[in-house]
């Protein structure tokens, strides 16, 4: 028998600039954040029971962990359908481009977006996946 897990608790960001990536977090989407690792990077809370961790590209290699990765990522918020257009407007307001409007076969509909290290944020609501 399969042991069972309770669905994602932390996803990790590597970033060139810690203090510039917690700020735009913090005034992007209001995250906090509940632990600090020195330079190496921090722990922000985004929702019930979720860690967004952002690691300094390479400074963990310093001590010898495994957190660490380079490129490109993306990650996808979930956002109710009716506060859609005020995201638009949100982002469109902080100069932050969005790069793609999508609506999706099963009718939720997906907002893409970069943060200053070039990941590609989504946003995106009920109906984009079967479970979601």
């Amino acid at each position: 028998m399969r042991p069972k897990t309770n669905g994602i608790l932390e996803s990790s960001l590597y970033v060139s600039d810690v203090p510039r990536s917690v700020l735009f977090y913090q005034q992007i989407f209001g995250f906090t954040v509940i632990s600090e690792f020195g330079e190496r990077g921090c722990a922000m809370h985004v929702g019930t029971r979720q860690v967004l961790l952002l690691f300094k590209k390479g400074a963990s290699r310093e001590i010898s962990s495994p957190h660490d990765g380079d490129g490109e990522l993306h990650l996808a918020f979930a956002i109710p359908t009716a506060e859609l257009a005020n995201w638009e407007s949100f982002l469109q307001k902080r100069g932050i481009a969005v790069e793609e409007k999508r609506k999706w076969e099963a009718g939720g509909w997906s907002l893409y977006f970069r943060d200053p290290d070039r990941h590609l944020l989504e946003l995106a609501t009920p109906g984009t996946w079967s479970v979601y």
